[in-house]
């Protein structure tokens, strides 16, 4: 059945897709008898809290949402925003003599598919409508040809749900009591943090070594050009036939791992001045073919490494942009493990090819990429433009990010079916006798492209920004063994070994990926958890762990070994997918994990669900929680006494036991990496004032006055009497003043103080007799007359400013909007997307960068003096895959309502109609604000989220 008016007159067709845009885009392609509506995403989930459960179920099945007595079945309940949108689902359906659920075709995508219909309950014909691009001729073809719903998808995405559930919901707890309130865990996002905690634990091992080596430049003598140049640049590499130590020949203890010769400084440069004179000769010119084969086209992980390396997104960022893209018919499903192309795309990528770069640089067959992930089935096909025709992007009208991404995603798609790069690589070896006898050979590797085939199109970036691209080439000399070269320079080059790099979102990507842990579908979400949660920051693109996730893998690690182990998460991927398969049944597997192995592990290996070792007893496992000590699993030692502790206020070092003799204790920034935290740095946080420094007595009151270093900056307050009441209505506060911006701890004295806490100050009153005072605000010093607030410059001013200088600020008028523009902090060059000058600038919440067009605020890990122009345009791509902040649509003032109510009812009925839809409207009102704080506390009472 093809979408036309013909066909459509047989009845009306309802199709549900999961977005609004995507709703639009579909809208287009059908004909007049189709409704296509949205369900806005997931209309049904497990539910978020307590508040959430049919008051029928109690006890465990309360908790959880699951009820694992009876065969884990699980409680969903509609989500509360999504109400009213399953009401008009349900409405459209009522009008509808058939249903397509078109939601997209991976497990989640099945999945709401499957919830639609449970919740919806049609009493039509229901179809499967699949498709992995939004195009006119993809879309008929799929409504001409659905399929039935497949249960053992919605079974495998369920059975992933429910473990998901019972490990964030029973392991999360045991964190709260034993780390810190408010955190979680998770299948995934704790294996993930675990994998960047064990990154820093190496780089805290880590000792460097030093070593040396030489480098000539040797000339032939002969004047050269582009294609034959007359020098080359050749690295020591023997000594007497004993190779030369490279990093590489180091451990992370900075111990020698082979033999090999060893240079210190004093050896490399007397090695340098006994070559000085020395004849240099070719001995051997060795030359192989240099190949490289296109890489295949993207895949969900591939991309986002990709465009981490080459458009600076994050991997959150790049999926919002992909999905963009992908709900409005540029591009297929960003949601795929595959690499394959459709016979259609493969024609499309040729055709452009042989129009673009001729038919020289296409290749005799169509290339075929076989999909390398395992079980992989989210999708059929890889990540390329839609259609059966590739829009170039100058054709597409694309901007910004969309077209960056989209053009990657051609460039690597139409390369995918050119042809390989051929030339040659080079290695020249330089011999010499050296004036102490020692025999020195330098070598040189070059690399020649006689053919760039897809290279033209495309070449991929580099985790390692030291790391040198496919297509850079390397031209030597045509040199022959035998010919005589002469060292025009010897240098000793000095090296130290430096530690493991830190994970980037695409390291992490790619790591997640080849151990087999999770989906690589939600790796955008995963990290985007631990970044949120706090276990993981940012430091340029690295991942830096928090001392927080070094405690909470400390106790995964000692007392839940197994949850975070990695080749037991990837196994229980093998069974999840098995299940999907039909291979293994879910029930006796969730019963093996969660209850353990006794009186199920015949049924569940009957069923397919492996040998048995690798499952069994998470609820055992949280029960018993008297063996883990929560001090010693958050505390971490420094060297010299000195040890690192988390507590519930955040990380802090300790000397010496508390209350004892020379008992020392200093708060550690919370952006502090670990691998930085050292015993000197240790130190110089110890000889850092902290705690009360006292001031002395304030003359009026008889009160100590103190100065404390507190979470939001330093501050003077007083200590009052013992007695005086804290709570209810006669509780008494101290006064409290944080310090100017030009005090310190160790300089602030008594009068400072007084003065501080004597704020506000009452300057005067102007002719009408209102009163203007100082006051020091969470912006800045300002003056306040009635409910007219005008900024000072200075905090000086707070004291000094006279009644004169305050009327007269007054007699201004008040700028609207924006202030005079401040100059900027640091200018960082031009954004390549917007294509503006890109500048850090100081704002009322802290520094940011700005094109002009977006500004994204600083992250709490990036310093003006040292941010990189790279990472200002990452932020800035970050802030614009948002897109607009949404604002709240203020409801109309209720004058307005009650005389439209008025207006209307005056010309169908009575006066006394009128008020009784007046009375009506304060009747939902009512219902409305009722439902809103009912809405509230749950909210509140929300429990931690899981993987």
């Amino acid at each position: 059945m093809s979408p036309t008016s013909e066909t459509a007159k047989g009845g009306r067709r309802l199709v549900i897709v999961e977005s609004p845009a995507k709703a639009k885009t579909i809208k287009g392609y059908l004909g007049p008898g189709y409704v296509v509506e949205a369900s806005v995403g997931h209309i049904r989930d497990l539910p978020n809290g307590a508040a959430e459960v049919p008051e029928k179920y109690t006890g465990e099945v309360r908790r959880l949402g699951v009820d694992v007595e009876h065969d884990f079945q699980p409680i969903y309940v509609v989500n509360a925003d999504k109400r009213a949108q399953v009401k008009k689902l349900k409405d459209l359906l009522a009008e509808s003599d058939e249903l397509f659920l078109a939601t997209d075709e991976d497990r989640e995508g099945e999945a709401i598919a499957w919830h639609l219909q449970e919740v919806l309950k049609p009493k039509v014909p229901v179809h499967r409508m699949v498709f992995h691009e939004i195009t006119k001729d993809a879309i008929r073809e799929a409504v001409a040809n659905p399929r039935e719903l497949n249960q053992r998808m919605v079974d495998a995405q369920e059975t992933r749900r429910i473990l998901d559930r019972l490990y964030g919901y029973e392991v999360s707890p045991v964190l709260w009591k034993k780390v810190m309130p408010k955190l979680s865990a998770g299948r995934v996002q704790s294996v993930a943090t675990r994998l960047v905690v064990e990154r820093e634990r190496e780089r805290i091992a880590f000792r460097s070594a030093e070593y040396w080596d030489l480098t000539g430049t040797f000339s032939t003598g002969r004047a050269g050009d582009a294609s034959d140049p007359s020098s080359l640049v050749a690295r020591l590499n023997t000594v007497d036939g004993r190779r030369i130590a490279q990093g590489r020949d180091f451990g992370s203890n900075g111990q020698l791992k082979s033999e090999v010769l060893h240079l210190d400084e004093a050896n490399a440069r007397a090695l340098a001045a006994a070559l000085a004179d020395t004849s240099f000769a070719v001995r051997s010119v060795e030359s192989k073919p240099y190949r490289r084969s296109p890489y295949a086209p993207f895949r969900t992980t591939t991309l986002q490494q990709e465009a981490s390396r080459k458009l600076g997104f994050g991997a959150k960022a790049t999926m919002q942009v992909a999905q963009k893209l992908y709900e409005n018919g540029f591009i297929t499903y960003m949601r795929t493990d595959s690499t394959i192309l459709s016979d259609t795309a493969v024609a499309a990528a040729r055709a452009q090819v042989t129009q673009l770069y001729g038919a020289d640089y296409l290749p005799p067959q169509p290339r075929v990429y076989a999909g390398k992930v395992k079980n992989a089935q989210e999708a059929h096909e890889a990540i390329r433009p839609s259609g059966d025709r590739f829009r170039t992007p100058a054709e597409t009208g694309l901007t910004g990010d969309q077209f960056k991404l989209y053009e990657l995603i051609w460039k690597r798609t139409v390369a995918s079916q050119m042809k390989d790069a051929t030339g040659n690589s080079v290695t020249v070896k330089i011999g010499g006798t050296a004036a102490d006898g020692r025999d020195a050979e330098f070598s040189a590797s070059g690399k020649t492209i006689t053919f760039h085939g897809f290279m033209k199109a495309y070449v991929e970036g580099a985790d390692d920004p030291n790391a040198e691209l496919d297509d850079r080439e390397r031209r030597l000399p045509q040199v022959a063994e035998g010919d005589a070269l002469s060292a025009s320079d010897i240098t000793a080059d000095g090296h130290a070994t430096k530690p493991p790099a830190r994970y980037t979102e695409a390291s992490l990507v790619k790591e997640l990926e080849e151990r087999e842990i999770g989906r690589p579908s939600t790796y955008a979400s995963i990290i985007g958890t631990i970044l949120d949660r706090g276990y993981v920051f940012k430091k340029g693109t690295a991942l830096v762990p928090s001392f927080l996730s070094f405690a909470v893998v400390n106790l995964l690690e000692k007392h839940f070994g197994r949850l975070v182990d990695y080749d037991f998460t990837a196994k229980m991927e093998d069974d999840l997918d098995r299940i999907a398969r039909g291979e293994a049944q879910s029930v006796p597997w969730l019963k093996r994990f969660y209850f353990g192995g006794e009186g199920e592990i015949a049924d569940a290996s009957s069923a397919g669900n492996g040998d048995g070792d690798h499952l069994g007893g998470l609820k055992e496992l949280v029960t018993d929680l008297g063996a883990i000590d929560a001090r010693e699993i958050s505390s971490f030692p420094v060297g010299e006494g000195i040890v690192l502790r988390v507590g519930r206020y955040g990380p802090y070092i300790e000397r010496g036991e508390k209350d004892a003799e020379g008992h020392q204790r200093a708060d550690v920034p919370e952006d502090l990496a670990p691998d930085e935290l050292t015993v000197e740095y240790a130190e110089h946080l110890f000889s850092k004032p902290s705690g009360e420094f006292p001031l002395g007595k304030d003359p009026l009151s008889g009160h100590e006055i103190v100065a404390k270093d507190g979470r939001y900056g330093p501050y003077v307050t007083e200590i009052l009497p013992e007695g005086t009441p804290k709570t209810g209505k006669n509780a008494v506060k101290p006064r409290t003043a944080s310090l100017f911006k030009s005090m310190s701890l160790d300089t602030v004295t008594l009068d400072d103080a007084l003065k501080l806490m004597s704020l506000p100050r009452v300057v005067g009153t102007d002719a009408e007799g209102v009163e203007i005072t100082a006051q020091n605000g969470r912006y800045g010093p300002y003056l306040k007359k009635g409910t007219d607030s005008r900024s000072l410059e200075t905090e000086d001013q707070l004291f000094g400013i006279t009644l004169d200088e305050a009327l007269a600020i007054y007699a201004q008028p008040k700028q609207r909007g924006r202030a005079a523009a401040k100059p900027p902090l640091k200018e960082l060059g031009t954004d390549p997307v917007s294509e503006r000058p890109v500048v850090v600038k100081d704002g009322r919440f802290g520094p940011y960068v700005t094109d002009g067009e977006t500004n994204a605020t600083l992250r709490r890990d990036d310093d003006v003096e040292t941010i990189t122009p790279e990472r200002g345009y990452e932020l800035l791509a970050e802030k614009r895959a948002k897109g607009p902040v949404k604002k709240t649509a203020k409801k109309a003032p209720a004058k307005k309502t009650t005389a439209a109510a008025k207006k209307t009812a005056a010309k169908k009925t009575t006066a006394a109609a009128a008020k009784k839809t007046t009375a009506a409207a304060k009747k939902t009102a009512a219902k409305k604000t009722t439902a809103k704080a009912a809405a509230a506390k749950k909210t509140a009472a929300t429990p931690p989220t899981e993987d």
